[in-house]
């Protein structure tokens, strides 16, 4: 038997990303969306409205980066999604984080997370269904500290996941299989 649920935002888990801009006057300005995901292998699609002082300022600089949020840092991520930019002008002083500027973008790329997807801002999207911000991964970094053989290891990256039923914030750090592998077990 299964029990029904009311319709809420019910894939889990949801991304916790850092959603990174300057600001008019060259100052941080970080937001927490989980509303985001690959469109295509170079294309980032991020469901936020136009309200949003991030949306604001990927508009105007045409630039924007994605951090991976990790549980390391999940305070300052979910403070990222509990104050405005709007509201409190030193918002990313105020978490004691740091940023450096991007290689390729004018945006800035928070240090603390391990891995980080430069964009360039292609088109805002707005209609019934619209997902809004779309952007080009032009340049993806990582911390020396994440990587393993040239490659990122995600398991070091402890990357968080939103949880839409009870609002709870989990650690995604345990590799379980092989993709394009294990089900050819079954062939």
């Amino acid at each position: 038997m299964r029990t029904k649920l009311k319709i809420t935002e019910g894939i889990f888990p949801m991304p916790v990303l850092m959603i990174a801009t300057y600001n008019e006057d060259g100052s941080v300005n970080v937001m927490n969306a989980a509303w985001g995901t690959m469109q295509e292998r170079n294309t980032v699609a991020l469901n936020l409205t136009e309200s949003h002082k991030t949306v604001k300022n990927i508009k105007a600089r045409k630039a924007f980066t994605v951090s991976i949020a990790d549980a390391a840092h999940v305070v300052e991520a979910d403070y990222f999604g509990v104050e405005s930019g709007n509201k409190v002008a030193d918002k990313f002083a105020r978490s004691g984080l740091t940023a450096s500027k991007a290689e390729t973008v004018d945006a800035p790329v928070i240090n603390e997370f391990p891995l980080c997807l430069e964009c360039e801002f292609i088109e805002y999207q707005d209609n019934e269904y619209g997902c809004g911000v779309i952007g080009k991964v032009v340049n993806v970094t990582a911390d020396e500290s994440i990587m393993v053989d040239g490659k990122p290891d995600m398991s070091l990256v402890n990357a968080i996941a939103f949880d839409p039923y009870t609002h709870g914030y989990y650690k995604v750090s345990e590799r379980v299989g092989d993709a394009f592998k294990d089900g050819l077990k079954l062939k």
